[in-house]
């Protein structure tokens, strides 16, 4: 049996990875301590074995194409556990396994499962390396190819290893592809061991244990005890022709605009504004000096391909044309990639499959393919990016896709009352994840599947944490998606949003913007929104509150709010009820 030690000098980190070492049986174990020749070795192994296809070096330099199982393309929510003593400590919108029946049965499935294979360990930091809030992971993998795209999105290496020395706590998360079986595919989250398990999975994050299984599940859990907050959000900083600068962040459910809204161009008419990027997916949010500053864990981008371009957005295209490995997207003749959203299909185009292109069978590019990219590559990346206190949040927004009802924006009453639309934030699903595609359904603060604990748990550290901070954001929800009687879109969206954020920085700066009273919250009165290119009588279907439309929303929200029984806050439930007289008048 192949043994491991001496990869650390700390005696319990190193006896913890040997002992999984040994459990997994690799005939290799190589240890990656974030250097260039790494990635490149990595690569050429991908190469080799033809798991990678090498881009246009002209066009699109040190660029890669990979494929993926076609049953492991998404994010596999039915397979992702919370695994705890109880139950209700996972609560009714996680998947629970028993902790320890989970670890005895996971720990049977994958000994010997790395026989004959190459092993590797990749001690990695999230967050500024700087900041208390940082945090230290090790997952060992399989997989060559998980090992190069998290070398992009995590901070690979020695950081992390010295602080591991250190004996600083850390989570290690144990990934192995096995036969990639859907029928024993298991994303097991331990918050109690700082322990993640995935086996049977190859693919995003499922498989990229740093990202959501890290960052947002086992992170929430820690954050509850520690007394911060991990979230689901984008968040930028703002700056104004005059020099002030707001930060913004964002919940938003997959394929809800997040990433647009992270990328933002302001149009031509906002001559003077600029736009940084703190972070396109995950910040981590914490008191500081009475306020409430992000941080983001992540150094990479892993983004969705489709639907990206020059007019949607051009700063991801900017960033993404090297350095990048391309996962499930179609090939052109031309050996680039190509993705829906970039005009016509090519003559000659090559499928996410590796077929010929035929629209008979499905799109070219997977809806859920991606890309891997160094955040460095971010043009308009924020200097606060590695500052160890982070950013100063302002204004917290959230957003779901929804065609009706909901307004483009309106301002929350209060910090209890913005906890309560964050609980009740509905959207369309779509292909991030396997299931059904356009179903609403109930997803809180965009965190339902990254919620490492109770959610019921999470709103009253949500109101908690409202209670510690002096100068608390003021929340807003947002909807860039409502239709008309025709089926189209009433907003054009994309750098048009930021007429919303100069409303919403407007307000939260203690600006003058007018905004009128309604039973929801403050919507923009139309005399002061500046509704852009589209007419007045659209602005007004925009901004329209629908009282009845409303109440129904509040009855089909009432079931999932009550599934979680006496853990739900009571606060929460009064401003439910507040919000429903008030509709009700």
């Amino acid at each position: 049996m192949m043994t491991s030690r001496g990869l650390f000098q700390n005696e319990d980190v190193d006896k913890e990875v040997g002992d999984v070492v040994e459990l997994l049986n690799p005939k290799k174990v190589t240890m990656l301590h974030g250097k260039p020749e790494e990635y490149e070795m990595l690569v050429s192994r991908l190469l080799g074995e033809g798991r990678l296809i090498k881009l246009n070096e002209t066009t699109y330099p040190n660029c890669y194409l990979a494929r993926s199982n076609p049953n492991d393309v998404a994010r596999t929510e039915q397979n992702t556990y919370i695994c705890t003593d109880s139950k209700e400590e996972a609560g009714p919108t996680n998947n629970w396994l028993d902790r320890r029946e989970a670890k005895e049965m996971l720990f049977k499935l994958i000994a010997n499962a790395s026989a004959g294979k190459e092993l590797y360990v990749l001690p990695y930091v999230l967050g500024p390396n700087g900041s208390e809030y940082s945090q230290v992971g090790i997952e060992i993998t399989d997989s060559a190819y998980v090992a190069a795209n998290q070398m992009i999105i995590a901070l690979v290496g020695d950081a992390a290893i010295e602080r591991l020395e250190k004996g600083e706590e850390h989570v290690l998360g144990i990934h192995q592809t096995m036969q990639l079986d859907p029928n024993k595919r298991y994303i097991a989250h331990f918050p109690k061991e700082r322990l993640i398990i995935s086996v049977n999975t190859d693919y995003g994050g499922n498989a990229l244990l740093s990202k959501k299984c890290h960052a947002l599940r086992i992170a929430s859990a820690i954050a509850k005890e520690k007394g911060f907050m991990t979230e689901h959000m984008m968040a930028i900083e703002v700056t104004t022709p005059e020099g002030k600068s707001y930060g913004i962040s964002g919940a938003f459910p997959s394929s809800s605009g997040k990433t647009n809204l992270a990328m933002i161009n302001p149009p031509e008419d906002f001559k003077g504004w600029k736009v940084r990027l703190l972070s396109d997916d995950i910040i981590w949010l914490f008191e500081h000096g009475g306020g409430v500053n992000a941080i983001n864990p992540e150094y990479g981008f892993f983004g969705v391909a489709p639907g990206t371009n020059d007019k949607t957005n051009p700063n991801a295209m900017r960033s993404i044309n090297s350095n990048t490995i391309f996962t499930n997207v179609a090939l052109t003749t031309e050996i680039e990639p190509w993705w829906e959203g970039l005009g016509e299909p090519p003559q000659g185009l090559i499928d996410w499959q590796g077929r010929s292109y035929d629209p008979k069978n499905g799109p070219a590019a997977h809806p859920n393919s991606r890309f891997t990219t160094p955040i460095r590559q971010y043009p308009y990346l924020s200097d606060k990016y590695t500052a160890a206190e982070g950013m100063k949040i302002n204004a917290m927004l959230f957003g779901g896709r929804r065609t009706t009802l909901v307004p483009l924006v309106f301002e929350a009453y209060n910090w209890a009352h913005g906890v309560l639309l964050g609980a009740m934030l509905r959207a369309e699903t779509t292909a991030a994840v396997v299931g059904k595609v356009g179903v609403v359904r109930n997803d809180p603060m965009a965190m339902r599947p990254f919620c490492g604990y109770n959610m019921a748990d999470y709103f009253a550290h949500w109101l908690k944490m409202g209670e510690q901070i002096r100068d608390k954001p003021k929340i807003y929800m947002i909807n860039w998606f409502r239709k008309d009687e025709n089926g189209k879109y009433i907003w054009p969206g994309f750098g048009e949003n930021m007429r919303v954020l100069k409303w919403i920085i407007e307000r939260a700066s203690g600006g003058a913007r007018d905004a009128v009273e309604t039973p929801i919250g403050m919507v923009p009165s139309i005399e002061s929104f500046d509704y852009g290119k589209v007419s007045r009588e659209q602005a007004e279907k925009l901004l329209y509150v629908d009282k009845e439309g409303w109440l129904k929303e509040l009855e089909e929200v009432k079931p999932f709010l009550e599934s979680f029984g006496e853990r739900m806050p009571r606060e929460l439930w009064g401003e439910f009820y507040k919000l429903k007289e008030r509709l009700e008048e």
